[in-house]
């Protein structure tokens, strides 16, 4: 098992948002969260990097209890997010920026075989290199980010609403883009307003309502769930 989530309560001061989530992925899978705005999907993914401290529960990595470490010491693990504010440096190039995703990496040569690795799965980037984050489209962006997570050559990416904002095309091509890498071997827990496209192209899924998990399952089982079709697909 790549990660393994017991019962994890997390919140924002005294307001608890999770309550007893449990989940796990295993090494190669593509799997999802989905549910409605305010259920825990964001602060699930943050707890799990580190940014926010659990309240209660675990979170294992590679067989190693990593719950509450900080999001520095998380990512030299092998776990990278990509969220859905992506945090660029926009006055910085987006070769600059890709330098930055291999912070943990000290020898320069496996920072530079990285960004070969990076261009090669996103050419946009390359044709790019010297210009300004800021100055690129939503969806270029959107590739620089989760090339900036591939920076670190992680085991495990957590991608948060990589479609929010965009528009269909460049949707398309986001999700295009993480179908690469599930390709090369990367394993991705991805959180997506945009269930029908989500539940289309993951293997397994989990419902996330009110801060728990409500249903769980293959991602095919889950479009086809009643529940799911009227709640969340509108049939």
């Amino acid at each position: 098992m790549l990660l393994e989530v017991k019962n994890l309560n997390a919140g924002y001061g005294y307001l608890q948002i999770l309550r007893d989530v449990s989940l796990n992925i295993d090494k190669g899978e593509y799997v999802c969260i989905v549910g409605p705005n305010g259920a825990g999907k964001s602060t699930t993914m943050k707890t799990i990097a580190g940014l926010l401290s659990p309240m209660g529960g675990t979170v294992m990595f590679n067989g190693e209890d990593i719950t509450g470490l900080p999001a520095s010491v998380i990512a030299k693990k092998g776990i990278a997010f990509v969220s859905e504010e992506m945090n660029l440096f926009v006055n910085m190039s987006v070769q600059e920026n890709l330098y930055m995703g291999a912070y943990t990496i000290k020898e320069k040569k496996v920072q530079n075989e990285r960004l070969e690795f990076v261009y090669d799965l996103f050419p946009r980037l390359a044709e790019r290199k010297k210009q300004l984050a800021g100055t690129m489209s939503g969806g270029e962006r959107k590739m620089l980010a989760i090339g900036r997570g591939m920076m670190s050559d992680p085991s495990l990416m957590l991608v948060d609403e990589p479609s929010f904002g965009l528009a269909p095309q460049l949707t398309n091509n986001v999700f295009q883009s993480l179908d690469v890498l599930i390709e090369n071997g990367v394993t991705i827990l991805l959180v997506e307003q945009n269930v029908t496209k989500t539940l289309s192209v993951t293997g397994r899924g989990y419902v996330l309502e009110n801060g728990k998990i409500g249903l769980e399952g293959k991602s095919d089982d889950l479009a086809d769930d009643s529940y799911v079709r009227k709640v969340f697909l509108g049939v």
